[in-house]
């Protein structure tokens, strides 16, 4: 007879909250997020966002979690215990690949985020001109060896925190790093806010303005609410699997998606008020992050250690999504295939790197990976396309099917509801609604929008 050995989860409903909250932020918003805001009609496209996350995020999250706890596995093996024998398992399948996609290309950028984090602290960027910022980060970006050693690193450090398991790997470091990427953010902001003309940077990021908001701008922040919150690649599935059994999955979807974008807002106010005072261009895209801002602190009183702690901050946001990426495809190989923990992790962790490498290099056009393209794209672009249009919202538009049509209503309220010890009536009458009627109508707008069948 064989003995099951009993499963981890997290210790309390804190280290939920963090860990959950840690795989949503990452470096999408330390830039993206704040930008679209600014862009697209300020304090009207965050409304438009809080309704696509009500509308949209809140019920797919609400879904993942609930797969992972009422199964206690990973994203695959959840999905065959719930519908055994039938197609739904490729649910899982979908988010374990997608998972792994996105870590191609995002171990890379990460590992340009490392890299800058390594030069602030050595003083590289301190009376860095314009030019000399420029150059720096071709060096970076285009190597072709240093890019590769950093994504290499990245990826160690990772799978070396992950090894180490649930509560004393995710729940300690997202427990202490959480905290500490808030304290820092609300650093860089006072610095930032204290600035001469940092009130045209607090302008741009916030101001209502329901002219800006057009139709590619509505979807854009539909898009947002479900990408940014870590749906449909199975982390939030993995994680639920983690969960304590007393957890309320209402109140920590709820409190993740706010908290997740009072990060953003406060990356905003870091960046932005800095940028305009000193005359930056605030379109510059993620350029920005490495480009100008080491060019704005380094003009700063004590610019050098402000700039260590943004880096550091945005690489806190890296690796805590990253922790989430990885975790997906380790669960999946250590409980389906059998293979210890740490083999898992360095397996995965080795393919990862592996073929992250295409993405790495592809971004030197002049290179020869530089000139493989496919529909147009490199390598780097191909696999952002692959997970980010295809994978995701077809896996959150599978799971939305699946909640609302194929699992019984009583069981997923018995789970919802903690076995009946949370009044929570009124809320599953909503999700229920939600996700039969409007979630899924909506993920197909995102999902025909994003391959160019429908256009704004």
């Amino acid at each position: 007879m064989s003995v099951v050995k009993k499963r981890e989860t997290f210790s309390s409903g804190l280290a939920v909250f963090f860990a959950t909250l840690g795989s949503a932020v990452g470096l999408g918003n330390i830039w993206k997020f704040p930008y679209l805001t600014g862009q697209n009609g300020g304090g009207a496209f965050l409304l438009v966002y809080f309704c696509c996350i009500l509308f949209v995020g809140l019920p797919i999250m609400l879904s993942e979690f609930y797969i992972g706890r009422k199964t206690r596995k990973n994203a695959v093996g959840a999905l065959e215990q719930l519908k055994p024998g039938t197609s739904w398992k490729n649910i899982g399948l979908m988010g374990v690949s997608a998972a792994c996609i996105i870590m191609f290309f995002y171990s890379c950028v990460a590992g340009w985020v490392y890299f800058y984090l390594f030069k602030a602290i050595v003083g590289d960027f301190v009376g860095v001109t314009l030019e000399v910022a420029k150059a720096q980060f071709g060096a970076v970006i285009m190597g072709p060896l240093s890019p590769i050693i950093w994504q290499f690193i990245v990826l160690a450090v990772v799978a070396g925190i992950l090894t180490m398991g649930v509560k004393q790997g995710i729940e300690k470091i997202t427990k202490t790093l959480m905290p500490l990427l808030f304290v820092l953010i609300v650093i860089c902001d006072i610095r930032a806010l204290t600035l001469p003309g940092a009130a045209e940077g607090v302008k741009f990021l916030f101001h209502v303005d329901f002219g800006q908001l057009s139709a590619a701008a509505i979807l854009a922040a539909l898009g947002l609410a479900f990408f940014k919150l870590s749906l449909g690649m199975g982390t939030m599935m993995t994680y639920g699997s983690y969960f304590t059994e007393d957890n309320n999955m209402f109140t920590t979807a709820l409190k993740v998606a706010l908290s997740d974008t009072l990060v953003s807002m406060l990356a905003g106010l870091a960046i932005f008020p800095t940028v305009f005072s000193f005359g930056m261009e605030p379109t510059a895209g993620p350029g920005l992050l490495f480009m100008t801002i080491p060019l704005v602190f380094s003009q700063m009183p004590l610019g050098n250690i402000l700039l260590i702690a943004f880096f550091f901050l945005t690489a806190i946001a890296a690796t805590t999504a990253m922790l989430s990426l990885v975790e997906v495809p380790i669960a999946y190989l250590s409980e389906e295939r059998g293979m210890s923990r740490k083999s898992a992790a360095i397996l995965t962790a080795t393919i990862m790197f592996v073929v992250g490498i295409l993405a790495t290099l592809s971004v030197d056009k002049a290179s020869v990976l530089g000139h493989i393209t496919f529909f147009g794209m490199g390598f780097f672009d191909l696999f952002d396309y692959i997970s980010s249009n295809i994978l995701l919202p077809i896996g959150g538009l599978l799971i939305a099917l699946m909640m609302g049509y194929s699992i019984k209503r009583e069981e997923v309220v018995t789970e919802l509801s903690n076995n009946g010890k949370m009044k929570v009536a009124a809320l599953v009458n909503v999700y229920f609604f939600l996700i039969r009627y409007v979630t899924p109508l909506l993920l197909i707008v995102v999902f025909l929008s994003s391959i160019g069948v429908l256009k704004f």
